[in-house]
C-alpha cells in the first residue's frame, strides 16, 4: 500500500507538471507567429504541428484517464477502509493487493511514463517550439483573399468560355469568307483596273502629265485648230507670230483646263509667250486666225463640206487705222477666196470699206433693217 501511495503521488506530481507544460504550450501557440513566406506553406507547417500537438494531447488524454482512474482507487479506497477492519492504507494494500493488480498498476505507470516522455519530445522539436515565435495565422484575411481569388478565377473562366464560343465561331466562318474572297478576286481585279482607269481619264494617279481625257481630246482638235489657225496668222503678222499648244499640267481648280491653253511663237525673238501680251490688233489677228483655222478644222471632220461664211462681230473699234487696213486686206483676201465674210460693228470707217451692208435702225415703233452700199453713203 506505501508503494501505490507513492506511485499515486509521483503520477499526481507528475501529471500536474505535465499540465502545467501543456498550458504554457496552449499559451505559446495562442500567441505563436511566424514568417513562413507562403499561406500554403504556414498552413502545412501548422498542421504537422498540429499532428504532433495531436500525439501530445492523446499521451496527456491517457494521462487524465490514468489520473481519474486513480483517483476513484483512492476514493474507493477510502471508502474500502472506512468500512472495513484496517485503519490505514498500508494495512489494506498489504492485505489485498494481488500480484496481478500490482503488475497492472506498474504497467498504467509505464506508460503514463513513455506518454509524457513522448510528449516532451514532441514540444522539445525546433517546429513545434518555434511556433510560439510566430504571429497568429490570419484566418479571416486568407479565407477572404481567397474568395476574391475565386471570384475573379471564376470571372476569368467565364470570359475565357465567351472568347472561346466567338473563336469557333470565327473558325466556322473563315472558310466561307475566304471562298467568297476568292470568288471576289476577279472582280476586285477588274475594279481595279477601271479604278486604274478611271484616275487616268480624270487626270489623277497614273497620268504624268495631270489632264483629264476630255481635256486632252479637245487638246488634240485644239492642236489641229493651232495649226490651222497658224498658217492664217503668219500670212497675216508677216510670218511673225504662231499659235502652240501650252501643255501646262493644271492644278486646283483650273484642273479640268489643263492641256487646254495657247501660246505664241515669236519669229523674232524666238521665243513663246502668253496671248495676253499681244496688242489689239496683234489678238484680232489671232483670234481671226483661230476662227478660221476652227472653220477649217470642222469642214475637214464633216468630209470636207465647205463652210462659206464667217461672221465677225465686233472687236474693230480696238483696231489703229494702219491695222484696221491689215485687217480689212485680210477680210477682202477671205473673200476672193470664195467666202462671204459679214462684219457686225459700229465703227463708223467700215461704213466706208464694206461694199455690202444691212444697217439696223432703230424707230419708236420698232427696229428696221435698211440695205445700202458703202457707195451709196459716200
Amino acid at each position: 500500500a506505501s508503494d501505490a501511495g507513492a506511485a499515486h503521488a509521483r503520477a499526481t506530481a507528475e501529471l500536474a507538471a505535465g499540465r502545467a507544460d501543456l498550458e504554457a504550450v496552449r499559451e505559446r501557440i495562442a500567441v505563436a507567429s511566424g514568417d513562413a513566406g507562403t499561406v500554403a506553406a504556414r498552413i502545412y507547417r501548422l498542421r504537422d504541428a498540429e499532428k504532433r500537438l495531436d500525439g501530445a494531447a492523446i499521451a496527456l488524454a491517457k494521462d487524465a484517464d490514468a489520473r481519474r482512474a486513480a483517483e476513484e482507487a483512492t476514493a474507493g479506497l477510502r471508502t474500502a477502509l472506512a468500512e472495513s477492519r484496517f485503519a490505514t492504507t498500508e494495512d489494506a494494500t498489504a492485505a489485498v493487493l494481488m500480484k496481478a493488480r500490482a503488475l497492472e498498476i506498474e504497467r498504467k505507470v509505464t506508460a503514463f511514463d513513455a506518454s509524457e516522455a513522448g510528449a516532451r519530445a514532441i514540444l522539445a522539436q525546433e517546429d513545434v517550439a518555434g511556433v510560439a515565435l510566430e504571429p497568429a495565422a490570419d484566418v479571416d484575411g486568407t479565407a477572404a483573399a481567397h474568395a476574391a481569388a475565386r471570384g475573379v478565377a471564376s470571372t476569368a473562366t467565364s470570359e475565357a468560355a465567351a472568347a472561346a464560343t466567338c473563336v469557333q465561331a470565327l473558325e466556322d466562318r473563315r472558310d466561307a469568307l475566304l471562298a467568297a474572297l476568292d470568288a471576289l478576286g476577279p472582280l476586285a481585279d477588274a475594279a481595279d483596273r477601271a479604278h486604274a482607269l478611271a484616275e487616268l481619264a480624270r487626270g489623277g494617279a497614273g497620268n504624268r502629265r495631270k489632264i483629264q481625257l476630255s481635256s486632252w481630246v479637245l487638246a488634240a482638235r485644239l492642236e489641229q485648230v493651232a495649226a490651222a489657225a497658224t498658217v492664217h496668222l503668219l500670212r497675216m503678222s508677216a510670218g511673225r507670230y504662231a499659235l502652240v499648244l501650252h501643255e501646262e499640267p493644271a492644278s486646283g481648280r483650273g484642273k479640268g483646263n489643263a492641256g487646254l491653253g495657247l501660246r505664241v511663237h515669236d519669229g523674232w525673238t524666238g521665243e513663246e509667250r502668253d496671248t495676253s501680251t499681244l496688242s489689239g490688233g496683234e489678238s484680232f489677228f489671232a483670234s481671226l486666225a483661230l476662227a478660221l483655222g476652227l472653220a477649217e478644222t470642222v469642214s475637214a471632220e464633216a468630209g470636207g463640206l465647205d463652210l462659206g461664211t464667217l461672221f465677225i462681230d465686233e472687236g474693230f473699234g480696238t483696231l489703229d487705222e494702219q491695222t484696221l487696213d491689215e485687217v480689212l486686206g485680210v477680210l477682202d483676201a477671205l473673200r476672193d477666196g470664195g467666202r462671204a465674210v459679214g462684219i457686225v460693228s459700229h465703227v463708223a470707217e467700215l461704213k466706208q470699206r464694206v461694199p455690202m451692208q444691212l444697217t439696223v435702225e432703230k424707230a419708236r415703233e420698232g427696229s428696221r433693217l435698211t440695205q445700202g452700199t458703202a457707195t451709196a453713203d459716200l
